[in-house]
């Protein structure tokens, strides 16, 4: 197994009833109307799905899909979710959203890893973009649905757009072109099998499933001046699982041409100091108008691609220190080119 490691290394105020805060600031998931959980069937099994409405009537979900190294709780952050909770703040802007574990990732299924890939997580996507439109479990059809992903997701986001034209924006978050490739490297080499830690091996892992090694998500995912201690904290207990194999066909989006046929409106988001999407020495996100001025020319015309750098975060925006600006200009971009009821 770690032969095939070395190989492959070279080669979201929502509904406020959704939650009980405790003394710690730590927010509890409460039976609320608002928000409800499901299995969404696909070919490999299910996908563990949340979907939250907001306090007034909406005709535009936005599905909020884990990357790699992440589950539903990065969308929807217990700690401080006021400030934290990507999902929470979507709800009180009007959206409805619908959280989507990959396989493997949380309560979902954990098929064997050598058989997970971003084109299967693409073609699951497409599959919950169509039921969101047609009433996902039960819920009145969405009019216009968005796709909002994380870093390998973000990926599977560009693959499901571009084969399948039927989403009504995309949000490409912790993405880019400029991808400083030793430093990726070098996040990839800090991964070990899961099995090898005690919390995590009993829950059917095999040998295949990877995760960060204790302490090293603050250097991989954070900027050490822009991230709380608690939260760092929070996301070492809720750290999260992937395969290799999901990344040589999910790398396939970041090379020129992909992404130039999205035709739908597209956010691209990164962190200031993301040390894997920026280029180097965080030259590509120096500011949003640099980062602008560098994925303009691998998007169409009619992508009406706008991009946004938050200056400080890492590579885990939703955490970041300052993550309510990225906040307002989801917000801002979703009500300027998609809208909602």
């Amino acid at each position: 197994m770690r032969a095939l490691i070395r190989t492959l290394t070279a080669s979201a105020a929502a509904v406020l009833g959704c939650f009980a805060l405790t003394a710690t600031g730590v927010a509890q998931p409460g039976d609320s109307p608002g928000c409800r959980s499901f299995p969404f069937p696909v070919p490999q099994g299910q996908l563990a799905s949340t979907l939250c409405l907001p306090p007034g009537p909406a005709d535009t979900v936005m599905v909020l899909m884990s990357g790699s190294n992440f589950n539903g709780s990065y969308w929807d952050f217990a700690y401080r979710p006021e400030i934290y909770n990507f999902r929470r703040a979507m709800n009180a802007a009007g959206y409805a959203t619908l959280v989507v574990d990959r396989l493997g990732d949380g309560a979902s299924t954990r098929p064997p890893s050598l058989t997970l890939t971003a084109s299967a997580t693409a073609e699951a996507l497409h599959g919950i973009v169509q039921a969101a439109r047609r009433g996902v479990d039960g819920a009145v059809p969405f009019e216009k649905v968005v796709t909002v992903g994380h870093s390998l997701t973000a990926g599977t986001s560009v693959m499901e757009s571009t084969a399948y034209h039927d989403v009504d924006g995309v949000v490409l978050t912790g993405y880019s072109h400029a991808i400083n490739v030793p430093e990726t490297l070098g996040v990839v080499s800090s991964y070990h099998p899961a099995v090898e830690e005690p919390e995590l091996a009993g829950r059917g892992y095999d040998s295949g499933y990877l995760t960060t090694r204790p302490g090293t998500r603050l250097h991989n995912f954070f900027d050490p001046g822009d991230v709380d201690p608690a939260v760092l904290d929070l996301d070492e207990q809720t750290k999260e699982v992937f395969s290799l194999t999901e990344y040589p066909d999910g790398m396939l989006s970041t090379l020129p041409g992909m992404s130039d046929f999205i035709t739908v409106p597209t956010l691209v988001v990164a962190g200031g100091r993301d040390r894997m999407v920026c280029g180097a020495d965080y030259s590509a996100c120096a500011d949003s108008a640099t980062l602008q001025a560098e994925e303009t020319p691998f998007f169409a015309p009619a992508a009406r691609m706008r991009a946004f750098v938050l200056p400080g975060s890492g590579h885990a925006v939703d955490l970041a220190r300052n993550t309510a600006d990225y906040q307002a200009a989801v917000v801002d971009w979703a009500d300027t080119m998609v809208g909602h009821r």
